[in-house]
């Protein structure tokens, strides 16, 4: 009985302590100022890009920028990008030709078949794939991925697309594990167990009743893996090279949107200059791919959710 009398003497204390009131109409105002930083950034990231590559659009015709010639150091420079979206859509599908089956394979592992104590220790050990250094990937795919290919394909070249590609794929899997796996934890057991009660095996459950059911994770997972791979950096820059020749031949070298960006940025090109606005219009282009892919793995999510 004290013990409730103290409380509530305390409670009482707290409500009319003016310095509580004032803590409390000020910690609101904080809050919001702290949810508003990553807004705020944002908007200024985009007005910047917007801004200087508009400069770029201004001096540069559209029919040139949807070329496929780009030389931007050149006399006459020409700025066509579509061998960077080239080499930037062909190095993503190739690492989303790896990431999808080996991450599927091991959340359909990890969740239907994997016991306890297993899924406790592998799927740390996975997870751990995310923590390296994209440029360790990179120099991964220049000095063991690419001389390994080159036995098998002896027309590879030292830079190519298909190295860099199979790393991010490499690197991507731990994303679209974790993700996958999670959708198909969400599943109710009472749907597996229903199943097993009709006289389905354990892999028929999987496929035909817990992976349609999660689908929507599934797919969302694909779609941000995709949108990882779009915006890798530095492996590409080691492993696939600077060639800015229009080509579908992926043993061959080929520049990525972000590789184009780490060139520039390093020195070639003045500030001012043309060459040095059309980072930015590739930054911005980059961004409305990246955008792009996470607006559809959210109309995704939302088609596909199964409400249990």
């Amino acid at each position: 009985m004290d013990k409730t009398i103290q409380v509530r003497d305390l409670i009482k204390k707290n409500l009319n302590n003016p310095k509580n009131r004032n803590i409390d109409k000020i910690m609101p105002n904080i809050f919001l100022l702290a949810a508003s930083i990553s807004v705020i950034t944002t908007i200024g990231i985009v007005l910047t890009l917007i801004f200087d590559a508009f400069k770029f659009f201004k001096e540069v015709p559209l029919r040139e920028v949807f070329s496929t010639h780009l030389a931007p150091l050149a006399v006459n420079p020409s700025f066509g990008i579509l061998p960077l979206i080239n080499g930037t859509i062909i190095t993503s599908i190739i690492a989303m030709m790896v990431a999808i089956p080996i991450g599927l394979a091991s959340a359909i592992y990890l969740s239907e078949f994997a016991s306890d104590k297993t899924r406790k220790n592998l799927k740390p050990m996975m997870e751990v794939l995310a923590g390296i250094p994209t440029i360790v990937y990179g120099f991964f795919a220049y000095s063991f991925v690419t001389p390994l290919l080159m036995t098998i394909i002896p027309s590879l070249g030292a830079k190519n697309a298909l190295s860099p590609g199979i790393v991010m794929g490499i690197m991507i899997t731990p994303m679209v594990a974790s993700l996958s796996e999670d959708a198909m934890n969400a599943v109710p057991n009472a749907m597996r167990e229903g199943a097993l009660a009709l006289g389905a095996t354990k892999l028929e459950v999987t496929l035909k009743v817990v992976v349609p059911a999660a689908i929507s994770g599934i797919i969302a997972s694909f779609v941000l893996g995709i949108s990882r791979a779009i915006g890798e950096t530095m492996i590409v820059v080691i492993g696939s090279g600077s060639s800015k020749n229009f080509s579908f031949d992926f043993t061959q070298s080929m520049q990525t949107m972000t590789a184009y960006i780490v060139e520039f940025t390093s020195g070639d090109a003045g500030s001012g200059t043309l060459g040095y606005y059309s980072l930015y219009a590739v930054g911005l282009i980059l961004f409305v791919f990246t955008l792009l892919m996470n607006l559809f793995a959210q109309y995704i999510s939302r088609k596909y959710r199964e409400e249990y």
